[in-house]
C-alpha cells in the first residue's frame, strides 16, 4: 500500500500543490488545516483547488487531540501550519509565537509517541535577516545591519561600519541567521525544534528554508501575504502595487511547483536527513522590477507607488544560494520567472481580490511600524 503524508497547512497555497505533487507520485494524503479566515475567507470552507483525493481534517495545530488524529496511519510528515507575515507579527505577537511555535511543540510531542519515516519542516529566509554581502576587496560580510536614523535619511543600502559600499551576493546556509523580526524567530524556533526533536528520537528530519514563493491559489486578499499576491490584488482593483523604500531591493522569487517538488525530493533523497536547504530560484529581482512585470502580464499601464517609506523588520536585500540543493536534492527551478507570471495571470483573471493593502499601511503607522 502506498504511503500516506500528512501536510500539517495542506489546504494552503504551498501545501495545496505539495499535496498535487505527491498525490501524483501514488502517496496517500492527509491536510491537517484550521482554514483561517486571513486566508480562506469568513466561510472557512474547503478551497475548491485542494485536490478531491486529499482527506481534509479541520483543526488547529496547537489542539493535541486534533493533531494525534491527523497522525493516525501516517508515515511521513510536512510541516507547514504557520502564521506568516513580518508586519503583523510585530503586533500580533501571541497569535505568531502560539501558531508557529506552540503548534511545533505540539506536533514534536505527538510525533515523539507516533514516530514518522521522515519529518520535512518549511522554514524561511526571514531568518537570515539581511542576505550575505561583500566589499569592494572581496570580503564577505555577514552581520550587516541598517540602522533606524539611517533609513529615516533614506539611505536604504548597507555600508560597511567605515561607510564603504556593499554588493549583496548570494546567501548560503552556512550565513549566521540574523532575527530581524518576531515571524523570523518563530520560523527559526519552527526550524531548529524539528530537527533538535527528529535527532534525539531517531526521527529523519530536513528544513526548507524557502525564498518568496508565487505561483496561483495564493490568498490575494491577505495583505501579509507574498509580495507578488499583494501588487495582483492591488492592480485587479486599478490600484497601483505599493513599494516600500525606493524599490530597488532584492528578493529571490520562486515558482511553488518548483518548490512543491523539492519538498517531494527532500523526502526521497536518503542524503537530506538532518539538513537544511535554500529552496529559490538562484536568481535576483528588484522589488520595483516585479511589480511592472506583474502589470505588465495583467495588461496594466499603472506604474510603481514608491513610498519611501520603511517597515520595522524588513531587509534590503536577500537571494538564494541553491548549490546545496542541487548537489544534495538534485533540485533545480524549471520554471522561469516570466512563464511563472504569464501563468499566475492566467489564473488571476478568475479572481476577486479584496485590496486590504490601504489598511495594512494604515495598521503599520499607527503603530509606529512603517515609517
Amino acid at each position: 500500500m502506498s504511503r500516506r503524508a500528512l501536510i500539517t497547512g495542506g489546504a494552503g497555497f504551498i501545501g495545496s500543490h505539495l499535496a498535487d505533487e505527491l498525490l501524483a507520485r501514488g502517496y496517500r494524503v492527509r491536510a491537517l488545516d484550521v482554514l483561517l479566515p486571513q486566508v480562506h475567507g469568513a466561510e472557512r470552507r474547503r478551497p475548491s483547488y485542494l485536490a478531491a483525493d486529499v482527506e481534509l481534517m479541520q483543526g488547529d495545530i496547537r489542539d493535541p487531540a486534533a493533531v494525534r488524529r491527523a497522525l493516525a496511519d501516517v508515515d511521513v510528515v510536512f510541516h507547514f501550519a504557520a502564521r506568516v507575515g513580518v508586519g503583523q507579527s510585530t503586533y500580533e505577537i501571541t497569535e505568531y509565537t502560539g501558531v508557529n511555535n506552540l503548534g511545533t511543540a505540539t506536533l514534536l510531542e505527538a510525533l515523539i509517541e507516533h514516530p514518522v519515516e521522515r519529518l520535512v519542516v518549511a522554514s524561511s529566509m526571514s531568518i537570515y535577516g539581511e542576505g550575505l554581502y561583500r566589499d569592494e576587496a572581496g570580503t564577505k560580510h555577514e552581520h550587516v545591519t541598517r540602522t533606524h536614523e539611517q533609513l529615516l535619511r533614506g539611505s536604504w543600502e548597507p555600508r560597511t561600519p567605515e561607510g564603504r559600499a556593499l554588493e549583496p551576493v548570494p546567501t548560503p546556509e552556512s550565513k549566521t541567521p540574523a532575527i530581524a523580526s518576531v515571524y523570523a524567530l518563530s520560523k527559526l524556533d519552527q526550524e531548529r525544534l524539528c530537527l533538535i526533536t527528529g535527532a534525539a528520537y531517531r526521527i529523519p528530519t530536513v528544513a526548507l528554508r524557502f525564498f518568496n514563493v508565487y505561483g496561483p491559489r495564493q490568498a490575494l486578499s491577505n495583505p501579509y501575504t507574498g509580495v507578488l499576491a499583494i501588487f495582483a490584488a492591488r492592480l485587479l482593483n486599478d490600484n497601483p502595487p505599493m513599494v516600500f523604500e525606493d524599490g530597488r531591493q532584492q528578493r529571490d522569487f520562486v515558482h511553488v511547483r518548483d518548490v512543491a517538488r523539492a519538498c517531494r525530493l527532500a523526502l526521497e533523497v536518503p542524503q537530506a536527513a538532518g539538513g537544511v536547504f535554500n529552496i529559490g530560484s538562484g536568481r535576483a529581482m528588484t522589488v520595483h522590477d516585479i511589480a511592472e512585470r506583474m502589470a505588465r502580464v495583467l495588461g496594466s499601464d499603472l506604474p510603481p507607488h514608491i513610498t519611501y517609506q520603511y517597515r520595522v523588520g524588513d531587509i534590503r536585500h536577500c537571494t538564494a544560494d541553491i548549490a546545496l540543493a542541487r548537489r544534495v536534492l538534485g533540485y533545480e527551478p524549471t520554471i522561469e520567472l516570466d512563464a511563472g507570471l504569464a501563468e499566475l495571470a492566467s489564473w488571476l483573471a478568475s479572481q476577486r481580490p479584496v485590496d486590504r493593502v490601504d489598511a495594512m499601511r494604515a495598521e503599520l503607522s499607527q503603530r509606529g511600524l512603517a515609517l
